[in-house]
């Protein structure tokens, strides 16, 4: 592996706290004259190799919560760490992967991935070997000299993975990341990230339906139609690799899928 990028943070980070934690986190909107509350009294706590999914309604904050944790917004009030510190803005720490991949169209795939480390100005031998490490973990090596616009979504998605990778992230927080893609695609990449989940040990915190995060997930963390609030914690129990078609997976399913249903009804008729 790659030796270790310099993290951004403190040299007093104490890693026996939560890798991210949240306590009474509110985030308001203001447009025009009008107020709108995304996010209410929102309390998590993350534990460092955790695969977590965030699911919701449409509209019940899920995104915005992944943008504060990436710092790319700010809570209107509350409080947001990593490992006990603060969250002030982005950092290669925490990486973030969007649904619509987000890579530069005029850099190959392998200089989307040393993009990063390129910015930290590490020298060529360096690059080439982080690059490759990870073009191998995603299974595109042999397409390095290719570019976005000649790549699947289902390659585009894991350049965007193995971007973030490469800067050597502790956290990964995904945004839907399978969700613009065909279901075969979405299939063997929720099997690539289970693959990468299990070789590196990273905390990933993603947004995903019900049985995908089922599939994937050490727990479930349910939210409210909105203003968002964790209603749910489910910690999950099934061993891997999980059948989607068996009879325990399919409780967990339903059970959830229940949560969620009554979470809506309880907003259509207010």
């Amino acid at each position: 592996m790659p030796d270790s990028a310099v993290i951004a943070t403190s040299s007093n980070t104490n890693r026996s706290l939560p890798v991210l934690g949240v306590s009474h986190l509110d985030k308001n909107f203001s447009m025009g004259e009008r107020a709108t509350q995304a996010l209410h009294d929102v309390n998590l706590s993350i534990n460092k190799g955790e695969f977590v999914c965030l699911i919701g309604a449409s509209g019940c904050g899920k995104s915005t919560l992944l943008r504060i944790l990436a710092g790319f917004e700010t809570a209107s009030s509350g409080v947001v760490n990593m490992y006990g510190m603060p969250i002030t803005g982005p950092g290669p720490e925490r990486g973030m992967v969007f649904q619509d991949f987000a890579l530069f169209p005029w850099l190959s795939v392998r200089e989307n991935i040393a993009f990063g480390p390129h910015q930290r100005s590490l020298p060529k031998a360096k690059l080439d070997k982080i690059s490759g490490y990870y073009m191998d973990m995603v299974g595109l090596t042999k397409f390095a000299d290719f570019y976005p616009g000649q790549l699947s979504g289902g390659m585009k998605q894991r350049v965007a993975i193995a971007r973030v990778l490469a800067n050597d992230c502790e956290v990964l927080l995904m945004d839907e990341p399978f969700g613009a893609l065909d279901a075969l695609t979405r299939e063997k990449l929720q099997q690539d990230l289970l693959e990468i989940w299990e070789r590196t040990k990273l905390t990933i915190f993603v947004t995903h339906a019900v049985e995908e995060a089922v599939l994937l997930s050490d727990r479930v963390v349910v939210m409210t139609a909105g203003p968002g609030q964790i209603e749910e914690d489910v910690k999950l129990t099934l061993d891997r690799p999980r059948d989607i078609v068996g009879v325990e997976f399919n409780h967990v399913r339903r059970d959830i899928t229940r949560m969620l249903s009554s979470h809506v009804s309880m907003k259509a008729a207010t």
